[in-house]
């Protein structure tokens, strides 16, 4: 097999190539193909190209809350270290992650309900504009769905990425028809990296059209 020779500050550019060379006529649309490509460049998995839910106008709402400063709740620090931080900072956000925090933890236990429940309730009474990219915790995205519902929160977009088999697909279904923007990874792929990814697309489109 011939080796590609390829500088390194051409590999993403090339990479980017190969998905679309490898996509043929499942292109995504122009609205979404930035966020569909990123995510398909961090797991090398075409499947996103079909898998991948879009609520209406849920690209350009995304694009929209990053450039006025919108913060982002994660379920993970490991979504949390994948943000390009520096970028966020460009347009005045920030991320979090609860899920460590002590007060987080001892209400959990106390109430017999996961970290990842608490986390979502303690960022529902933060007073900013919010992104919730959900990669790791279906009971996030299922307690998130119930303070959409009971007008505790309404988030700019919520990005319902968790990976894994209980409640998964669930979880997402919710979601979807909480009357908010999202994105959703359809199934039961998704991850922390593939939250991450889909901010990250938002935020280099923004630094493009700059």
């Amino acid at each position: 097999m011939k080796i590609e020779q390829v500088r390194p500050e051409d590999i993403e550019r090339r990479s980017f190539e190969i998905i679309t060379e490898l996509l043929g006529e499942r292109q995504p649309s122009e609205e979404t193909a930035h966020i569909v490509k990123r995510v398909i460049h961090t797991t090398a998995d075409l499947e996103y190209a079909e898998s991948l839910y879009f609520s209406e106008n849920a690209a350009q709402i995304l694009s929209r809350a990053l450039a006025e400063g919108a913060h982002i709740i994660t379920d993970t620090q490991m979504a949390l270290s994948g943000i390009n931080k520096k970028a966020l900072s460009v347009f005045g956000g920030q991320v979090h992650c609860f899920m460590a925090d002590e007060d987080v933890s001892l209400q959990a236990k106390k109430r017999g309900v996961t970290r990842a429940c608490v986390s979502m309730e303690k960022a529902a009474a933060l007073s900013v504009p919010l992104i919730f990219a959900i990669g790791n915790a279906p009971t996030a995205l299922l307690r998130l769905d119930e303070l959409i519902r009971a007008g505790v929160v309404i988030p700019r977009l919520v990005i319902g990425v968790p990976v894994g088999f209980v409640n998964v697909v669930q979880s997402k279904e919710r979601i979807m028809t909480a009357g908010v923007p999202c994105i959703v990874a359809k199934g039961r792929k998704g991850g922390s990296n593939v939250a991450a990814a889909i901010i990250n697309a938002g935020l280099y489109r923004l630094a493009e059209e700059k």
